[in-house]
C-alpha cells in the first residue's frame, strides 16, 4: 500500500506540473510526448493521473477526520 500511495503521489505532482505548463505556457507536456491530447498513449496517461487523484482522496479523507497515518521505516503503516 505504502508504494501504491508513492507512485500515486508521484503521479499526482506530474500531473499539477502539466497543469502548471498549460496554464502559464498553453504548453501540454504529456500531449507534446505522446503525440497529443488525442493520442492513445496521452489519454492513458490522463486517466492513470486522475484514477491517482482519486486513489489519494482516501488518505486525505483520513487525514481531515483526524485518523492521521504514520509509515514506519519498513514502509508498512500502523
Amino acid at each position: 500500500m505504502y508504494t501504491l500511495n508513492l507512485i500515486t503521489l508521484l503521479l499526482i505532482i506530474i500531473g499539477g506540473i502539466n497543469w502548471l505548463l498549460v496554464g502559464a505556457f498553453d504548453f501540454d507536456l504529456v500531449a507534446a510526448i505522446f503525440g497529443g491530447q488525442d493520442a492513445t498513449l496521452s489519454r492513458i496517461v490522463y486517466i492513470v493521473v486522475g484514477l491517482s487523484a482519486l486513489w489519494q482522496i482516501v488518505p486525505w479523507v483520513r487525514m481531515l477526520s483526524g485518523d492521521s497515518v504514520s509509515v514506519r521505516n519498513d514502509g508498512t503503516h500502523r
